[in-house]
């Protein structure tokens, strides 16, 4: 892929994150690509399941992001989401992706943000208080990867 091919990649997955078009995001992933970031670790048709999953659930939800770089096959995306957590708490949650796109689709994703910053807003007082602790992580990623019918990260 060229710088280009892989921006308008980057852009158009984006895109479809942004307008909640979970199946166009999922349609993006190689059947044998890798997700991962604090809450799931997940491979092949479960990522896809979970981008359709958390487009069709959230509330008050808004994506911007930036391709900060493109290059063959490899880009870095700096996005920000804003929704309702439980339909209530509002969050704001700044994720940098580490994105290896090969044909043009998604082999390897790795997003990073900050779990306990994300969990003292989508929590509350549990998780200013606990968001450091890895019980609370593992907690989160049960409940999450129930709600939304894909393996919880190991």
């Amino acid at each position: 892929m060229t710088n280009a091919e892989t921006q308008a990649a980057l852009t158009r997955f984006y895109e479809a994150f942004a307008r909640r078009d979970g199946d166009t995001m999922a349609a993006m992933y190689a059947p044998d690509a890798t997700f991962e970031d604090p809450v799931f670790r997940l491979t092949g048709s479960d990522i896809g399941k979970m981008w359709i999953g958390l487009t069709r659930s959230a509330k008050d939800f808004a994506v911007q992001f930036t391709v900060a770089k493109a290059g063959p096959g490899t880009g870095v995306v700096e996005w920000t989401a804003r929704y309702l957590f439980g339909g209530k708490r509002p969050v704001v949650n700044v994720i940098v992706s580490e994105i290896e796109m090969k044909d043009g689709l998604i082999v390897r994703q790795k997003d990073s943000f900050d779990f306990p910053r994300w969990a003292a807003q989508a929590l509350g007082v549990p998780g200013l208080l606990f968001g450091r602790m890895s019980w609370m992580r593992r907690s989160v990623s049960k409940s999450a990867a129930a709600r939304l019918g894909v393996p919880e990260k190991p």
